[in-house]
């Protein structure tokens, strides 16, 4: 049981080549101001493939795959739990846009695959269609470590508060994204406020930042606190870099006691 965490929220520019990504990655560990204190590290949407076009193959990985060894091995010597925000993972002959867990005692498993994919057409932009690459996830991720209660989600999960509402009793929303410089700048801040808010919880969202072949990242990773207070943000989206933030439990149960919507709700 941990009263406090020591969050390290990396915020990548991930590109179409994996092991470049992969040393991206390593590179951003090396950048963590204090290593020996560090409980948790969580990471963006696509933190190891992001397509630089729509007409571009999606690289899938498994849990096999030599990147998670690693990632166990860390996660092992140095006790800290890490959390990808999500990658394309083959399971069971499908493709999903799935988060990966590693703890401290070295498991590593795929609790949560994005249920909401992203297929949209915004005005004057080519259209995305994730559900082309993607089988949608079908139900809520909740997982627990050292006491702490997390809910898990992914970039256009977002815009949906019902999925939200599962997360009511827990801790930390996670909200690993790859927000589009449109959408970003309009709603990025606002939705990550709000889903803290309406949860009284902590929120970590991790997000890609920069330039990726013909379309560009939001950036602007953040941690926000259950009276939805902004911790932390990484405000400069031109190279990828480090955010660290404390998160003291005690903050969920003294904004809950202050506003017990738990005893207020009339719709569950």
């Amino acid at each position: 049981m941990k009263t406090e965490l020591n969050v390290a929220v990396f915020q990548m520019t991930s590109s179409n080549n994996l092991e470049s990504n992969i040393q991206q990655f390593w590179g951003l560990v090396k950048k963590i101001n204090h290593p020996k204190k560090l409980d948790l590290i969580s990471t963006p949407e696509n933190t190891f493939f992001m397509r630089h076009n729509q007409a571009e193959k999606q690289q899938t990985l498994t849990l096999k795959h030599q990147i998670f060894a690693d990632l166990v091995e860390y996660a092992q010597r140095n006790e800290v739990f890490i959390h990808i925000g999500s990658v394309a993972l083959r399971e069971k002959n499908e493709d999903y846009n799935a988060t990966v867990i590693v703890t401290p005692e070295g498991q590593i498993f795929s609790p949560y695959q994005k249920i909401h994919l992203f297929d949209i057409q915004l005005e004057n932009e080519k259209p995305t269609n994730e559900s082309d690459l993607f089988v949608h996830g079908d139900k809520p991720g909740i997982i627990e470590y050292e006491g702490w209660k997390m809910g898990l989600s992914i970039c256009y999960d977002l815009r949906f508060s019902e999925l939200y509402n599962h997360y009511k009793k827990v801790d930390v929303i996670f909200i690993p994204s790859a927000f589009l410089v449109p959408t970003g700048r309009a709603h990025w801040e606002i939705l990550v406020r709000a889903r803290a808010i309406e949860n009284q919880c902590f929120v970590i969202a991790a997000a890609q930042g920069g330039k990726h072949g013909d379309r560009s990242t939001y950036g602007h990773s953040m941690v926000v606190d259950p009276w939805g207070d902004v911790l932390g943000e990484i405000k400069d989206a031109s190279e990828p870099s480090v955010l660290e933030c404390t998160l003291d439990k005690s903050r969920v149960a003294f904004v809950r006691k202050q506003i017990p919507m738990h005893n207020h709700r009339r719709l569950r």
